[in-house]
């Protein structure tokens, strides 16, 4: 089967928050833009959701669904996800967990807020390494605990973790819970082996209890395999894994996360205190996209890889001081422009007034993120190359 992802599908008038909603998330609802263009021709790259059609599994899953002409309050009570979830974790990660490990969310997003505040006392810390996705901050302080930073070094183009200061936050007594996000937003790196261990070693010999964010774990680069964190610890119950068909299959607004606790009494507390009900159409998708939706992720896969070469073809021949490698995973450019703004100004306003482009500047992330964009790249290829174009008038005009 062959899938069209160079299609154009316009997004209005469908409450999108990607065409819809920038104006009060990114910049609050009392900012004074300046539109260079008809807001028609803005080109939307920021949310992270994608431009392509759901895949044909998904779809056809709930046309079968809406067959039914009843949608009550619907539960996981089946098997039916955890047979196809599952079946997909171990085809693709070769990961295996029991059926009562699986728990489902409205998102990840509400579950990290949800985990902070059941894994976490009133004065304990929760450290994440930086630049990081912005609700890892929030779901922190929102929950009343710090957020403790270990920032990423940068090497020869490649992220790495400064185990030393890693180490030193981790074994501050106050430091009880660590947010990783694995593949790492914004980055892109897919974390190895030796440093999923080392961080998980560090972590549990110290008390400290991890939600792993693995929610972009299908969206690696092609010929490369995801390893969950939890794999390499099969024995612990202080890893809670975080995945979601809404990254994977562009299902984002269906708002259905899974997560695998394998900590019986933390599922106790999840289930006392977690809203148990699913959109009945989202489950049904879920369970088709997982069942029959792998060769047009593979697709995706191919797509992107192409994509990124894009970017990366497209900045070293007309912004060749950006600093940028194509990531392990995502499909997430994150692009140091710092050499263009030798000052620090806000990246995402400017390209938005300048270009016609919504992204997020570097400034939305948590710490270091300055003089950096992350650009959504999961769109048709004919329109990553106009907002390229247009980032690049932009700079040099």
């Amino acid at each position: 089967m062959t899938f069209d992802f160079d299609r154009i599908i316009p997004r209005a008038a469908t409450n999108a928050v990607a065409e819809d909603g920038f104006e009060a998330y990114l910049f609050g609802s009392d900012a004074d833009l300046k539109l260079p263009v008809p807001r028609s021709d803005l080109i939307s790259m920021w949310v992270a959701d994608m431009q392509f059609a759901a895949p044909p599994a998904a779809l056809d899953a709930m046309t079968e669904r809406l067959a039914h002409p009843i949608f009550g309050y619907t539960m996981n009570m089946g098997d039916e996800l955890y047979g196809a979830f599952h079946a997909w974790c171990v085809e693709r990660y070769d990961w295996r967990f029991e059926r009562e490990a699986l728990q489902v969310s409205l998102g990840v997003i509400p579950a990290l807020y949800a985990l902070a505040e059941y894994l976490c006392a009133p004065a304990d810390k929760i450290l994440t390494l930086t630049p990081a996705y912005g609700y890892f901050q929030r779901a922190a302080l929102q929950t009343g605990h710090e957020l403790v930073s270990s920032a990423l070094i940068l090497k020869d183009g490649l992220y790495e973790i400064d185990f030393a200061d890693f180490e030193a936050k981790v074994e501050d007594p106050s430091v009880t819970l660590f947010f990783l996000c694995h593949p790492h937003n914004p980055t892109g790196r897919a974390w190895s082996e030796n440093e999923l261990r080392r961080m998980g070693d560090l972590c549990l010999a110290n008390g400290v209890r991890i939600v792993s964010d693995e929610i972009h774990a299908d969206l690696l680069r092609s010929g490369k395999r995801h390893l969950p964190l939890a794999k390499l610890f099969p024995d612990s119950r202080d890893i809670v894994t975080c995945m979601a068909v809404s990254k994977t299959f562009n299902l984002a607004g269906l708002m259905l996360a899974t997560v695998i606790i394998p900590d019986p009494s933390l599922r106790a507390q999840w289930n006392s205190r977690h809203y148990p009900f699913v959109n009945p159409l989202s489950l049904a998708a879920a369970v088709g996209a997982y069942t029959d939706g792998g060769e047009w992720l593979d697709a995706l896969r191919a797509y992107l890889d192409e994509n990124f070469q894009v970017v990366e073809n497209f900045l070293s021949q007309h912004l060749p001081q950006a600093r940028f490698a194509i990531p392990d995973a995502t499909y997430l450019a994150w692009i140091d422009l710092s050499a263009y703004f030798p000052q620090q100004i806000n990246l995402t306003r400017f390209f938005l007034e300048k270009a016609g482009v919504v992204l997020e500047g570097g400034e939305m992330f948590v710490s270091d993120g300055a003089g950096h964009i992350r650009l959504n790249i999961a769109c048709p290829r004919e329109v990553l190359s106009s907002a390229l174009l247009r980032l690049y008038e932009a700079i040099v005009r």
